[in-house]
């Protein structure tokens, strides 16, 4: 594989890993307010080439990329809300709410998207040097 296809590979990679996390970001967020949610986290592995764990065959990124590890639950205590009208509320008038910090999530958001966009120039600037690479081999 020449240099150019494993760095479009890697940075292709990164933007799958990274637009996975965006999307359990996002569920997060919306599922704030729903009685006993809890947060998803997914961390990353690094890719160890063809045939690594989680991938099918022919189609795991090169060395240097990497791939979604598992989705995990977030083991924090559920946030006790009193509301004693809620029809899920114990004798108290308490429930369990989500465990989801809106702050943490809009952080975790905005990583996401820089690190996506740090991916995606990455793949655009290969894809112009393979480009012009090309054009110059024309001459």
């Amino acid at each position: 594989m020449s240099e150019f296809s494993t760095a479009l590979s890697v940075s292709s990679s990164g933007l799958r890993a990274q637009a996975q996390r965006l999307r359990h970001v996002a569920e997060n967020i919306a599922n704030a307010d729903t009685p006993g949610y809890r947060r998803k986290t997914i961390g990353f592995e690094a890719a160890r080439g063809a045939g690594a764990a989680g991938t099918s065959a022919g189609t795991a990124p090169p060395e240097g990329g990497v791939i979604p590890g598992p989705v995990r639950l977030d083991r924090t205590p559920l946030r006790q809300v009193y509301d004693p009208a809620h029809p899920l509320a114990d004798a108290t008038g308490h429930y369990d709410g989500s465990n989801v910090n809106l702050m943490i999530e809009m952080a975790d958001a905005r990583e996401a998207q820089r690190s996506y966009e740090a991916n995606l120039k990455m793949f655009d600037q290969a894809r112009q040097m393979s480009s012009e690479l090309m054009d110059l081999l024309r001459r």
